[in-house]
């Protein structure tokens, strides 16, 4: 197995808003498969765009290029820009077609940089809008039906608009107690629970969505040993491939999280990720250990390696060119992310931007 294939299955961090030289160096010789992007590495408009050309450019094959641009604190382009409103917000103004709205807005706004993949929506139900468990204001609903409804709104129109979708957090996340930043969460849901409510909604984006985030949470009912989510083949291929049928790209969350660096070293993580059944394993904030990772996928069994790179083959090869960019275009397409906030919330209410912390995690990982 050549080594430049299978840096394929690696979705890296970039450290700041410029291409530094050692980052770059290890981009070369790895060859990730993406790169996801957070607030460190947006400043203006023109560098954003810039920086993910550099990307482009080091990389032999097509990169995913990809963010979280959900709305409210999950925003990411609210750096430069207008802060579109969250989940919640739309879910309380009861109009559908807002969230249609927001799904275009965000497509066009992110092809104008040149992402491809969209780390949204979430599908996750809130089952308490107050749980301190990272997700507040992040859910499109508080029953199946709400949820599918909402976040089908805006995945239908973001796949319009050629920007890929991410269903997230799978298998379902909202019940956990405390935040996989820190540790991993215990969810005791029996399997009827989840079959009720979480698994409900992905099972019905199953064939809706283009690829699939796997959390970092541990479910005793799906699960026999204390393995989270994101590194279980029960819960992978068992349950999302085999039951479920779901033919998109499947990826970790980021494994720089507290939930899995607490027990498990870079080496055990990456074979677990990828013999589980994950196309792609994020590692966010230690860009130096992505090698170590390329070089720990050398080793794994070819059988896993090769499903894992058809399937990054087969979702690379749907991913559209970037728009033209000019800073004028930006304008006129982040005025429509204002004004869609202004029709959401009200006037007084818009001018108010979410906390950048409160009890938001101190990472920037979503």
């Amino acid at each position: 197995m050549e080594r430049t294939k299978i840096g394929q299955l690696l979705l890296s961090g970039v450290p700041g808003p410029e291409l530094d030289s050692a980052s770059a160096a290890i981009y070369r010789r790895v060859q990730p498969g993406g790169f996801i992007l957070f607030s460190r590495n947006i400043k203006t408009p023109a560098q954003l765009r810039k920086l993910i050309d550099d990307l482009r450019d080091l990389s032999s094959v097509e990169p995913v290029i990809t963010i979280d641009q959900e709305g409210g604190r999950v925003s990411r382009l609210r750096e430069i820009g207008s802060e579109p409103p969250n989940a919640q917000q739309f879910r309380d103004k009861r109009d559908i077609e807002l969230i249609r709205r927001h799904g275009h807005i965000t497509g066009r706004l992110l092809r104008l940089f040149g992402f491809n993949l969209d780390l949204c929506p979430v599908l996750d139900i809130s089952f308490d809008d107050d749980a301190d468990n990272s997700l507040r204001g992040r859910c499109y609903g508080r029953d199946v039906a709400e949820v599918i409804r909402n976040a089908e709104a805006f995945n239908e129109a973001l796949r319009a608009e050629n920007i890929a979708s991410c269903g997230k957090h799978f298998p379902g996340y909202t019940c956990a107690k405390i935040d996989a930043h820190h540790e991993l969460p215990d969810i005791g849901r029996t399997r009827g629970e989840l079959d009720a409510h979480e698994l409900a909604v992905f099972r019905h984006f199953a064939d809706k969505i283009d690829s699939m985030m796997i959390c970092h949470a541990y479910y005793p009912a799906l699960e026999a040993g204390r393995t989270p989510a994101s590194l279980s083949h029960a819960i992978i291929t068992n349950l999302l491939r085999e039951e479920f049928h779901f033919g998109g790209l499947v990826m970790t969350d980021d494994l720089d999280m507290g939930a899995i660096l607490n027990h498990y070293g870079l080496e055990e993580t990456i074979r677990l990720a990828i013999t589980a059944g994950n196309d792609m394993a994020m590692i966010c904030h230690r860009v130096p250990s992505v090698e170590d990772a390329w070089r720990t996928l050398d080793h794994l069994p070819s059988a896993d390696l090769d499903r894992a790179l058809e399937n990054v083959h087969h979702f690379k090869a749907k991913l559209p060119p970037p728009d033209p960019f000019s800073v004028e275009e930006f304008k006129r397409r982040d005025a429509e992310v204002w004004q869609l906030r202004v029709d959401t919330l009200g006037e007084e209410k818009a001018k108010e931007r979410s906390p950048e912390n409160g009890k938001r995690s101190p990472v920037e990982t979503y």
